[in-house]
């Protein structure tokens, strides 16, 4: 079995992340780093908070985690993603990186790291989402441009940033499949405009509340007519048991670029 190391072990993806590989065993991964922030108060115990314990001691030695790994995983935060990737990069482990809202300053970051590794950006690693974005770019080019699309989503009061990365990518489904970039096309706050609905607006809609883990829904609407596309998560295990399925693709992959459609294979976009 393959080595793996997390990023953001302590977190609820971290901690479903090893739930995961102890329920399924046979995934082709074992836990062999688990990484915290310097300040964390689980730092030399054992990964798993609860449960079976691993055997893997929570640090925030990067390099010692990432000794023996094959490929890695992020679920930490946006500030932390480019200096896990060059961490990444500099032991030649592969990342998979799952953390959300980071900026173009760290996209390219990650873009160089991409150089020398193999890195899968993934804002969503459940593959039903996967397959939402791939019926949302089919259902943009077959309805045309006179629909109206608008992009929901709902996550837990302590979700960080908004929209979720996975309503921003479901926007560039969108955005992409009319031959634009999300950034002309976006609107992310009404509130004080007088004007109407500019046409091709993409517009983002946010609900931060209790615990729900994660719902989206792309919504095309021209009058007399609305067709939705929905995807909702009861459970996170969803999004550890994708993760699992990317890391063990990735290992070995060679360096670049990828996204959870190719995992996923050539019949998604």
């Amino acid at each position: 079995m393959s080595g793996l190391a997390i990023f953001g072990i302590t977190g609820r993806m971290g901690q479903a992340l090893v739930r995961a590989l102890g329920e399924t065993g046979s995934a082709g991964l074992r836990l062999t780093g688990a990484i915290a922030s310097a300040g964390s108060r689980r730092l030399g115990q054992d990964a798993a908070a609860e449960g079976a314990p691993t055997g893997v001691t929570v640090t925030s030695d990067v390099a010692v985690a990432l000794e023996g790994a094959a490929v890695a995983v992020d679920f930490s935060l946006a500030g932390c993603v480019a200096s896990n990737a060059l961490a990444c990069a500099q032991a030649g482990v592969p990342l998979l990186v799952c953390a959300t809202g980071f900026d173009e300053g760290t996209r390219a970051q990650l873009a160089q790291a991409a150089a020398v590794i193999p890195i899968l950006i993934a804002p969503n690693t459940s593959v039903g989402v996967a397959v939402v974005a791939d019926l949302v770019a089919r259902a943009t080019r077959a309805l045309g441009t006179d629909y109206d699309v608008e992009v929901s989503e709902a996550h837990h009061r302590m979700k960080r940033d908004a929209p979720s990365g996975t309503a921003l990518a479901l926007g560039e489904a969108v955005a992409g499949a009319r031959g634009r970039s999300l950034a002309e096309v976006a609107v992310f706050d009404r509130h004080g405009r007088l004007e109407p609905r500019g046409t091709g607006e993409i517009g983002f809609a946010v609900v931060r509340a209790g615990d729900i883990v994660g719902e989206h829904t792309v919504s095309f609407a021209v009058a007399g007519e609305r067709v939705e596309i929905t995807h909702r998560a009861t459970d996170r295990a969803v999004f550890a048991r994708g993760a699992l399925r990317a890391a063990e693709w990735l290992a070995g992959r060679p360096p670049g670029l990828y996204r959870m459609a190719d995992v996923l294979g050539p019949d998604l976009a």
